[in-house]
């Protein structure tokens, strides 16, 4: 089976603060608000959305086509990405910008506030799922916007099984864009509180989704996840982490993971415990792609949380 990533394309700038955020904002002046936070560390990382995803499934022994735009910087970055086993060849290069930027602050209670330059994410609609051939599973994560639109018609079009995965772009995205989105997404997945803006911008309840969809798969941090299909719902676990390092990057640890699952033929709440573990790898390494693992080395710890995955792999 080809899987088929596409979405943001960046460099992580990630930063550290020593204190709680919350402690510095006074509700009786959100009307105007001027903080500024003076950070211990600062790593600049390889990141995106798609290149996070495409990482975690080649650690799992795929070798996934990343489709995505990235600017004049990315020689490095993709010498990189080719090297891990994920295929590049799919990307984009827009000569006159940089690669989009994630610039990420994380307190001790592991709550962020980040800001996000597109640059060359901006030029994402230049690209096709037209041109590939055999494409088994994809995903639209967040991207420019108007590129998740295009990339989900293009999917329902073509008959393309693919995950709609909003993600951080809900903010951005209107009602109308969402609903075009998910309605006939085979999987649309999101985090709890973007589950709330997809429903409170599209108007679209639960059952509404699943009336197009096979599953809808809702991740809950620490909670875990609840995967509910037209046969109810299921609460997947979140494997314990043998230490918290850094929280970005873990939702598309869990999405690579998952999406393993599938390509193994799992049932999605199956597959869901295959992105718990590979979430909590990605928790405990400092940045979405700094951690490695053995396909042997995975299953072992999954077995030691959810049955057995005999003869998978």
């Amino acid at each position: 089976m080809k899987i088929v990533v596409t979405g943001s394309i960046a460099f992580d700038y990630l930063m550290s603060f020593p204190g709680k955020f919350t402690e510095h904002i006074l509700p009786e002046h959100m009307h105007r608000v001027s903080l500024s936070f003076l950070v211990d560390t600062m790593d600049k990382r390889r990141g995106g959305c798609a290149p996070n995803i495409a990482y975690t499934l080649a650690l799992l022994g795929e070798r996934p086509l990343l489709m995505g735009t990235a600017g004049q910087d990315f020689g490095d970055y993709r010498a990189w990405l080719d090297a891990a086993g994920v295929d590049t060849g799919h990307v984009a290069v827009v000569k006159d910008k940089f690669t989009a930027s994630f610039f990420c602050n994380t307190d001790e209670n592991n709550n962020q506030i980040a800001t996000f330059y597109a640059g060359a994410m901006a030029d994402a609609g230049t690209l096709s799922f037209r041109p590939v051939k055999d494409c088994g599973l994809a995903i639209i994560s967040p991207n420019d916007p108007g590129a998740m639109v295009q990339y989900a018609e293009e999917c329902r079009t073509l008959g393309i099984r693919h995950i709609f995965d909003p993600g951080q772009q809900c903010a951005r995205l209107g009602g109308d864009e969402l609903r075009d989105g998910v309605v006939g997404a085979t999987i649309v997945i999101c985090n709890d509180y973007e589950f709330e803006l997809v429903k409170q911008k599209t108007g679209l309840a639960e059952a509404d989704i699943l009336k197009a969809s096979e599953a809808l798969i809702v991740t809950k941090g620490e909670h875990g996840c609840t995967v509910t299909t037209q046969g109810g719902s299921v609460d997947v676990p979140a494997v314990p982490p043998q230490r918290i390092v850094d929280p970005t990057g873990v939702g598309d640890a869990f999405r690579g993971g998952l999406m393993k699952g599938i390509s193994l033929g799992l049932s999605y709440p199956e597959a869901a415990q295959l992105g718990s573990v590979a979430a909590t790898y990605a928790l405990e390494h400092l940045g979405a792609q700094s951690h490695a693992y053995t396909w042997a080395e995975f299953t072992a710890r999954h077995d030691r949380h959810f049955p057995p995955l005999v003869g998978r792999g």
